[in-house]
């Protein structure tokens, strides 16, 4: 019991007790999100993660009906669950029962926006006892400034803030891996768009 609890303090991952969340990253925000290809790009990227470690993906939808599905560059097909919701939190009861079947204990967050469904999907998951990982380039809202209003209220409350990239190597573990191979070719696919992803990179510095 011990050795969990450090694993969690410490915000080690585990690909056997991990689960990715997509959070409403759908066609109408395509417009009004603040760098929204670079969140497109890093949801694509850890999606294909996903595909590659057999990392179960849950994706939600905000009222699908007025807001649209999720964009079509991410694939989605590979997903456990996906669910149409009003909540604005990605933990419905349907989502709750999907992580307990799953028997997950840390979940890799990302989506929109920030400061209103990633933030209350967040601190649900950790009222709940599960180590969350909230990706720093893979979150967004309208209006910049919320991004990391929400990402410090996010750490301050438990969570672990963390970049793509980090979780994907976390989650492989080692070059001797079946999967380092796929991993390491999806990276530099992703390399130079990572060098130019607006949420991570603001005025040439990293933000985190």
């Amino acid at each position: 019991m011990a050795s969990v609890a450090v694993a969690r303090r410490l915000g080690r991952l585990n690909p056997k007790t991990t689960v990715f969340f997509l959070c409403d990253i759908q066609e109408r925000f395509r417009t009004g999100i603040h760098a929204f290809e670079s969140l497109v790009q890093v949801a694509q990227k850890m999606s294909k993660f996903s595909q590659i470690t057999k990392i179960p993906l849950i994706v939600t939808e905000q009222y699908s009906k007025g807001l649209g599905n999720t964009v079509s560059e991410i694939p989605i097909d590979h997903a456990v669950h996906v669910e149409d919701k009003s909540k604005f939190s990605m933990l419905t009861p349907l989502v709750s029962s999907k992580l307990k079947e799953l028997k997950a204990e840390s979940v890799v967050l990302f989506g929109i926006e920030s400061h209103v469904c990633v933030l209350q999907t967040c601190l649900d998951l950790l009222a709940q006892e599960y180590d969350v990982h909230v990706l720093a380039d893979g979150v967004s809202s309208m209006n910049a400034p919320e991004i990391d209003i929400a990402l410090n209220r996010m750490a301050r409350a438990g969570a672990h803030v963390v970049s793509s990239e980090s979780v994907m190597f976390q989650l492989t573990g080692d070059s001797k891996s079946p999967d380092f191979k796929a991993v390491s070719g999806l990276v530099k696919e992703y390399q130079e768009l990572a060098r130019q992803n607006l949420l991570l990179f603001k005025n040439n510095k990293a933000q985190l």
